[in-house]
């Protein structure tokens, strides 16, 4: 089986490019989402989170309480801090669900992270692809897709890493600033390039 990574900041296409691998044939793990999941699910996991962040972090129900952990990472300076508790669980739990896939006969298994070369290029991936894209490019699709003000989309963007200095770890870097329908044509180029070698 082969493991692939994809990354690239906030509105740089890198959803649409994952979407058409899915499309043909390929399981892509998208982090975020699952690392939501993991927060609700994992009990080990929720007992830390309270543990650093006090019990007001989950509902009464146990539902994770977004807003205040939102407020509580970003907003005083503690992300690093929930990603310590989070992206070691979820890296396991990422390898475990390859295994799974690899003994179901899936042929490509993706990573879609924004961090995924934050402790640089990580070992267990045959290859990554960067999706980058000009900065106005970025924040236009991204006000359209979130209705978020520009400055909340420039904040975000400030937060994450500066891709341009992460291509030396990349195989492929897809830029991203013609059509939608242009980078589809590069995703299934380099599924096809990918798979062909194996």
């Amino acid at each position: 089986m082969i493991k692939a990574g994809i990354t690239g900041g906030i509105g740089s296409g890198k959803t649409t490019f994952c979407k058409e691998w899915e499309k043909l044939g390929a399981f892509v793990l998208y982090a975020d989402d699952f690392a939501k999941q993991l927060m609700q699910e994992d009990e080990e996991l929720q007992h830390k989170i309270k543990q650093v962040f006090g019990n007001e972090s989950y509902d009464a129900n146990g539902n994770l309480n977004r807003p205040y952990l939102a407020q509580e990472a970003f907003q005083k300076g503690r992300v690093e801090e929930l990603n310590n508790l989070v992206h070691p669980v979820l890296w396991d739990r990422a390898a475990e669900l390859a295994k799974e896939k690899e003994r179901e006969g899936v042929e490509v298994f993706t990573k879609e992270a924004a961090i995924l070369l934050s402790k640089g290029r990580p070992e267990d991936l045959d290859y990554v692809i960067i999706v980058m894209a000009n900065e106005d490019e970025r924040i236009e699709r991204t006000l359209e897709r979130d209705h978020a003000t520009e400055l909340e989309i420039r904040n975000r963007m400030d937060k994450q890493p500066d891709f341009e200095s992460l291509t030396h770890l990349a195989d492929f870097v897809v830029l991203n600033n013609g059509s939608e329908d242009e980078l589809k044509d590069k995703a299934v180029q380099i599924l096809e390039e990918i798979k062909s070698v194996g």
